[in-house]
């Protein structure tokens, strides 16, 4: 678990809960439970996609993946305990009053589950032909929802009513769609050093992406618009948002 954990890696979803926390008012310490889970969670998930049975990779953030280095059982049984302890984690740890506790929880809970993550990862093993618009629902579960949880959860922690919910959760369903975009881009055009993870693994498992459906350049401006969006968003909250503006920056402009 650690092995994974502490291999590096982004934490795009821990910041984006700790940014989050700043534009509604919150002091970031006071959702690190929260947001130390998201990656918890995340970890987790990566943990599973490189298992022989998911995309079967070798490398992750620079290292051999967990079940190279371990063994596939070892490395199910961590994917299964980091989950666990992420639930634990905001359990024991997350201060606030229970109902906004559990409300956040619940939030990442369905981002995780059938309807979010676990549900995009079915529909990426099926490979199934399917339209254009349904590889972004595709992401939209697998990637996205994760990374808007990453929002939500503050959201519920910081109990932010209507109407300023609705335009951070525009900017979250947004930035999930940036960055599974670039992420795309990225395994096409990207240094597998600097990536420290496989280049064009998606391309060997003939999987439905953002470039092998509309090519290199649309995929590009498709990642424009979303970022354009994603700020607009932002600009109607009235928040305090510059960092996340800079997360949202950097997330287009990524090259690992």
């Amino acid at each position: 678990m650690r092995y994974s954990l502490l291999a590096g890696g982004k934490r795009i979803r821990p910041v984006l809960a700790l940014a989050t926390a700043e534009a509604v008012g919150l002091e970031p310490d006071r959702v690190m439970p929260t947001a130390a889970a998201l990656e918890l969670i995340h970890t987790y998930s990566l943990i599973h996609d490189d298992l022989p049975a998911m995309d079967d990779d070798e490398l992750r953030r620079g290292q051999p993946t967990c079940h190279v280095r371990f063994g596939e059982d070892v490395a199910i049984l961590a994917g299964d305990g980091l989950f666990a302890e992420a639930m634990r984690l905001v359990l024991d740890r997350q201060e606030g009053d229970p109902p906004h506790v559990l409300a956040a929880l619940h939030e990442v809970v369905d981002a995780v589950g059938v309807s979010g993550m676990v549900g995009g990862q079915y529909m990426d093993v099926a490979q199934s032909e399917g339209s254009r618009s349904d590889i972004r629902h595709l992401h939209e579960l697998k990637t996205g929802r994760l990374i808007g949880a990453s929002v939500g959860a503050v959201l519920r922690l910081g109990d932010v009513l209507e109407p300023a919910t609705i335009t951070y959760r525009r900017f979250a369903a947004e930035v999930g769609v940036l960055f599974q975009i670039v992420d795309d881009i990225l395994d096409v055009t990207g240094d597998e050093e600097a990536l420290g993870k496989p280049q064009g693994s998606d391309e060997r498992h003939g999987k439905r992406t953002y470039v092998s459906v509309f090519g290199l350049d649309r995929a590009r401006e498709l990642a424009a618009e979303s970022h354009r969006k994603a700020r607009a968003a932002l600009a109607e909250t009235g928040g305090r948002t510059a960092r996340l503006e800079q997360i949202t920056d950097y997330i287009l402009t990524r090259q690992t």
